[in-house]
């Protein structure tokens, strides 16, 4: 039996006969896989940005978690532990403040002109900013990790079990994702830090705030109710919610992870034209 004829037994597509299309979405892969892998390294050798990205979701849970315990108790809040209600919020919380400064590595390496000698390898362009969503993700994801961990530490219950927790550190990635891929955005248009601080500092107090991260929406005042519906925080702790709960409400969570993914898209489309038009003026 020949090659050919072994490799077609065995259904798959010989190298010779792969289509344009299939080569280069193979190539894209390998080079996303690449690029995620040199950002993940520079990662793991700063070892200290991890500690130092997990001290205020420390504070916020045994802190403003101990501060506030008898919250649980008032009427309407549903019942539970509030350290255990607290955990997703300051998990997307955290997703939220460390991918807003995702535009300054990208103005870091426009600076350094690191960007521009990319632009000039055969490397595709699409692989250089998959790599940003590849990595946003992995590292957001295992910043929820830590702190759903440290959560069960401090005595708190997950009723939704693991495919509830699974939920939370999936919407938790997603909105680490938009909120990366504009900041992105921002960093290649505006070019200047302190324009990224500002859209930071000015974003997410008001956006943790007019979310469920700290108390059930049904608590807080008509207004900020209306507010929260189109607050994507909000849609990450609603879908997360839905499902960590005794009996998942699958609708919510879908709904609210629909809206959030669709969000997300937006946002990535919106990094790659930004990346084209900086492309087109070095």
């Amino acid at each position: 039996m020949t090659t050919m004829t072994r490799t077609a037994a065995h259904g798959t597509r010989p190298a010779a006969t792969r289509t344009p299309t299939t080569r280069r979405a193979a190539a894209v892969a390998a080079q996303t896989w690449y690029m995620t892998a040199r950002q993940l390294k520079v990662f793991l050798k700063q070892p200290a940005y991890l500690v130092v990205t997990l001290i205020q979701p420390v504070v916020w849970l045994f802190l403003f978690g101990a501060l506030f315990r008898r919250t649980a108790d008032l009427p309407g809040f549903g019942g539970g532990s509030y350290l255990g209600y607290l955990v997703p919020g300051v998990i997307v919380m955290t997703a939220a403040s460390a991918n807003m400064w995702a535009g300054m590595g990208t103005l870091e390496e426009i600076e350094r002109g690191t960007l521009n000698r990319f632009l000039v390898t055969p490397v595709s362009r699409s692989a250089l900013l998959n790599a940003n969503v590849v990595s946003q993700g992995l590292t957001t994801a295992l910043q929820s990790l830590i702190i759903i961990g440290l959560g069960a530490l401090g005595g708190a219950r997950y009723q939704g079990g693991a495919l509830g927790l699974l939920v939370l550190v999936l919407a938790s990635s997603v909105l680490g994702t938009l909120f990366g891929a504009f900041s992105n955005a921002l960093g290649m248009l505006v070019r200047d830090r302190e324009s990224i601080i500002g859209f930071n500092t000015f974003l997410l107090l008001p956006l943790t705030f007019l979310s469920s991260a700290f108390l059930p929406t049904a608590m807080m005042p008509h207004w900020m109710q209306r507010v929260a519906r189109f607050n994507p925080m909000n849609w990450a702790l609603e879908s997360a919610r839905a499902v960590m709960r005794p009996s998942p409400d699958w609708w919510s969570a879908g709904t609210h992870g629909g809206w959030l993914l669709a969000l997300a898209v937006v946002a990535v489309v919106l990094s790659l034209r930004t990346f084209r038009a900086y492309q087109r003026s070095v």
